[in-house]
This record gives structure tokens, sequence and C-alpha cells, in this order.
């Protein structure tokens, strides 16, 4: 058995058949050969008005998510509209996919019908607290909120997959792969 190379890629490169060869983002890779990693400040744009850099972490996403939610949940309980739950977890799906950093898209993509999930138990926790079977109160009002709201998750669910890929998900997804292999 012949011995095994030893040698890999260069540092901060992906093996030849992991590289994307101008697909996703691009690098300036004379930057990086000195160890010096700057990146240039962001400059006004063509119309002259400063470009906006803030952006949401990937957790004020999920905790937006969850807000927007746990509201949602507490008009249609008050107000008397079913759909007010799935409409505030859509939108905030929606804002979320689109205000979050490109590097959290990961973190964010995952992360809705867990949020969802943990606003629905605050929620119904707060209506069953005077009830007299807390626990058959809680799990039937668990049931019954999710059943209504199921197609809601599925849509805001796909709407941040879906954003997510055009903002850059497949390359956070193997940029972990990369990590996880010791690439990097």
């Amino acid at each position: 058995m012949p011995p095994r190379e030893t040698h890999g890629p260069d540092p901060g490169q992906a093996p030849y058949f992991v590289r994307s060869h101008g697909r996703g983002r691009s690098r300036d890779r004379s930057a990086s050969h000195a160890g010096n990693r700057r990146r240039a400040a962001p400059g006004p744009k063509a119309g002259g008005a400063p470009r906006r850099t803030s952006r949401l972490t990937g957790r004020g996403g999920v905790l937006a998510i969850t807000v927007f939610s746990f509201a949602g949940i507490m008009v249609a309980h008050w107000a008397g509209t079913p759909t007010a739950p799935g409409i505030a977890f859509t939108l905030a799906c929606l804002l979320g996919a689109v205000l979050v950093r490109p590097s959290d898209l990961l973190s964010l993509s995952v992360s809705p019908p867990i949020a969802f999930f943990a606003a629905v138990v605050a929620a119904e926790s707060l209506f069953a607290l005077g009830s007299e079977g807390f626990t058959r109160t809680l799990l039937l009002g668990l049931a019954s909120r999710l059943a209504e709201v199921a197609p809601w998750l599925f849509l805001g669910t796909a709407l941040v997959l879906v954003i997510g890929v055009f903002r850059g998900l497949p390359g956070n997804i193997r940029d972990l792969g990369d990590q996880l292999n010791g690439r990097r």
C-alpha cells in the first residue's frame, strides 16, 4: 500500500473537489497570505448615501420570532382571531430571514418551529394558570394551538429557508462542513 499523503490544501482553502470555482462568495486571496485579514470599510453607494450595516444576530432573530409569536397568540386569545398567531409567526420569519446577518442564517434556519413552540408553551401556561386541571388544560391548549397554526408553521419555515438560500445559507453549510472536517 502506498504511503498516505500528508499534505492538504493551503490554509483557508477547501480541497479542490469542494471549491465553488466562482460560485457563491468570492474572497480576495492576496490579502490573506500574510495573515493580514483587514476588510475594507463599507463606503457610500453609487447614490452617495452611506450603506447601513446594522443587522440582527441569529439569537436576536430567534427572539423576535418568539416574541412575535407570543404576541400573536395573546391577540388571538383576547380578540378571538385564530389566524393572528400564524400571521405574526410568518411575518416574524420573513423579517428575521431578511434582517439577520448572513453568517447567522444557519442558526436561524433551524429555529422557527422551536421558537414558536416555546411561545405556545409560555402563552398556554399563562392561560391555564387559573384552571383546576393545569396539566390537562395546558396539553389541550398546546395540541389545539399547534394544530390550528400548522400550515403557518410550514409557510414561515419555508420562507426562512428560501430567503436564506438566496442570502448565503449554502455557503454557511459548506463552512460548517469544513470546520467539522478540520479544514479550517
